[in-house]
């Protein structure tokens, strides 16, 4: 094999990588917040026992200049279903390879309102992982890394995303 064929393979897998480590991140953060696993959410606290999703994060966690916007929408029942939706939709997307240019708007959408929540960030005058975090998603998407170890090309040949193609 070329050197070139080699270091696109090996590209190749490592964008995979990235997308079902960054995948596991947001299915992660949906199960321990749905069933409190205890990790970052108790059990007593967990969405399927009452819980809110949203609450502890956007009425203590944020800082900055839309601290008194995220204090607002705390809590409430369509946050809450946003963010679970959000959550999901983008970790198992990741995860199974399959429409990458929706999970990285919509992850990337997400990314940036979580980092509006904390400015400024604890750790430098602006940058923080969450537009790392939005950035890789809109790499991954770039380079169709669903289509290695994933099932972004079967995805790809379904008649719906044919039809329309931003559903890759």
């Amino acid at each position: 094999m070329k050197p070139v064929a080699v270091e696109r393979k090996a590209t190749r897998f490592v964008f995979a990588g990235l997308r079902i480590g960054l995948g596991w991140i947001f299915l992660w953060a949906f199960l321990d917040k749905l069933f409190g696993l205890g990790h970052e959410t108790a059990a007593a606290k967990a969405w399927i026992n009452g819980g809110s999703p949203t609450t502890g994060f956007l009425s203590k966690g944020t800082t900055g200049p839309f601290a008194d916007l995220y204090h607002g929408i705390a809590g409430a029942a369509w946050a809450d279903w946003l963010f679970m939706a959000g959550l999901l939709g983008i970790g198992v997307a990741l995860i199974a390879g399959i429409g990458l240019r929706v999970a990285a708007v919509a992850g990337g959408l997400l990314m940036v309102l979580m980092w509006t929540a904390v400015l400024p960030p604890e750790n430098n005058v602006f940058m923080d992982d969450h537009l790392i975090y939005a950035g890789v998603l809109a790499a991954l998407a770039l380079v169709n890394a669903g289509e290695t170890v994933g099932l972004g090309k079967l995805w790809a040949r379904l008649p719906l995303v044919q039809r329309a193609p931003w559903l890759k």
